[in-house]
């Protein structure tokens, strides 16, 4: 999402870098070319102003100036600006505001006819319940053909129930009966979908007032659209205004959208930017790290959420068997598949790349060989568990057959084996080089986080 603006920051930054001392010449310069670079992300005006005229105020001060390192000061100072813009550095302020299990939670989600509100329903449900709540969604947006359908759709996916009622026409008697039912069920959250349209219309904002006078929600959430640019802001402050917000919800974050969103809700808004959605699988949904976001916009990297998505697809006690392994050189085959299968998981290899620093910008999906990948999957998913436990035995035979069920040819079997047998020293090397917490083949965990 921030690759173009990350390479114009990063150009402007070199007007300050790498100097024994900077002026105030050098700071107006790397300054009014990162406004550009704001400007042509489509941030807000009055945002990138404040943002503009609070660097240049910090920066030009004495203790700057005088600094052993004014450049890695300066880009600190940008830094922060970035995170004071994106949100603040306490977690609190964006985490949900939930009641405890014994009482029912409601969250309303809001925002207009295909925002990604309904999706993002279903993606937060997902989410609460893997932290452990028990979450009811319900189809309260009466307007959109087959919403309802939809909902019910992604709630038989994820496992979640759905109260929905055919032919209603009053979103909070929908509601009342959603509330009986979870009472009844020992529902803990309620998830409202609520109705949306093109625009924002004062019938809207009605049914939305009666909506949220009847629930008397603990988060009204919307939901708007990352590649709208600076309108998400305005969309968003319409919406607080008439109806009151408690945060922001940012869909489809993995588009290539120029980053004017993300960087404007905030301020325009008072509002935290909570969490974001980054994919179309259900489980494609984060919460929103301001200082995080900042790091990658700078090119810095993230390799904490790097390290987070790791451990939700590895297991500890496997990567912990998978060194040992490694460092004896008992890796197999099968264990490669299993890495192969755990790396899908994780998502876009372009998008777990730009988390590493430094590789923001410098690899597209087309440098990425996945066909090279799902080749190695179907050649290794073709070989007997015999075979993939004890490479050795695969002589010619059963490199024929193995071609054969893979769709591939014997040479492509055989270049597997021996890159294999090369990748299983490679390994051995790394393993050492990853005791103390790291995941085998991924970065050193940062200081201060372990294995949970």
């Amino acid at each position: 999402m921030f690759e173009k603006l990350t390479g114009k920051i990063t150009d402007a930054l070199r007007f300050v870098t790498g100097k024994a001392s900077i002026s105030e010449k050098n700071i107006e310069d790397a300054v009014e070319a990162i406004k550009m670079a704001l400007l042509e992300a489509d941030v807000n005006l009055r945002v990138v102003r404040r943002f503009v005229n609070s660097t240049i105020e910090e920066a030009k001060g004495e203790k700057v100036l005088r600094s052993v390192d004014p450049g890695q000061q300066f880009i600190k100072i940008v830094h922060d600006k970035l995170v004071s813009f994106l949100g603040d550095e306490n977690p609190a302020s964006r985490s949900l505001k939930l009641k405890g299990p014994d009482v029912i939670s409601v969250i309303l989600m809001l925002g207009l006819q295909g925002s990604g509100k309904t999706t993002s329903a279903a993606k937060l449900a997902l989410r609460l319940k893997k932290d452990g709540r028990k979450p009811l969604l319900v189809a309260c947006d009466l307007v959109r053909p087959a919403a309802m359908e939809q909902l019910a759709v992604l709630g038989g996916q994820i496992g979640i129930p759905v109260h929905r009622e055919e032919g209603a026409k009053d979103s909070v008697k929908v509601y009342q009966n959603a509330f009986l039912w979870a009472k009844q069920n020992l529902i803990d959250t309620i998830i409202i979908d609520t109705t949306g349209r093109l625009q924002i219309d004062e019938p809207m904002m009605q049914e939305l007032s009666r909506l949220k006078n009847a629930a008397n929600p603990d988060e009204m959430l919307l939901v708007a659209d990352a590649m709208t640019g600076q309108s998400a802001a305005d969309i968003a402050k319409t919406f607080d205004e008439k109806i009151g917000l408690t945060g922001v919800v940012l869909s489809k974050f993995d588009s290539d959208t120029r980053g004017g969103a993300a960087l404007s809700l905030k301020t325009v808004t008072g509002k935290p930017l909570k969490f974001t959605g980054t994919g179309e699988k259900p489980e494609d949904f984060e919460p929103f790290h301001p200082e995080r976001i900042a790091g990658r916009i700078l090119g810095m990297g993230d390799v904490v959420s790097l390290v987070e998505k790791a451990q939700e697809v590895i297991d500890h006690k496997e990567a912990l068997e998978l060194q040992k392994k490694m460092e004896k050189e008992n890796f197999t085959l099968d264990d490669w598949l299993s890495q192969i299968r755990a790396m899908k998981k994780m998502g876009s290899l372009q998008k777990m790349l730009e988390m590493i620093p430094g590789m923001q910008g410098q690899i597209s999906e087309d440098d990425i060989n996945k066909a090279e990948l799902k080749q190695q999957e179907a050649i290794l998913s073709s070989m007997t568990l015999k075979e993939r436990s004890n490479h050795l035995i695969i002589g010619p035979p059963r490199r024929s057959r193995i071609a054969r069920g893979s769709g591939t040819s014997v040479a492509e079997v055989a270049r597997l084996l021996k890159k294999f047998e090369k990748m299983r020293g490679m390994m051995k090397k790394m393993a050492k080089g990853a005791k103390g917490g790291s995941i085998p083949g991924m970065p050193n965990m940062p200081p201060g986080m372990k294995w949970n």
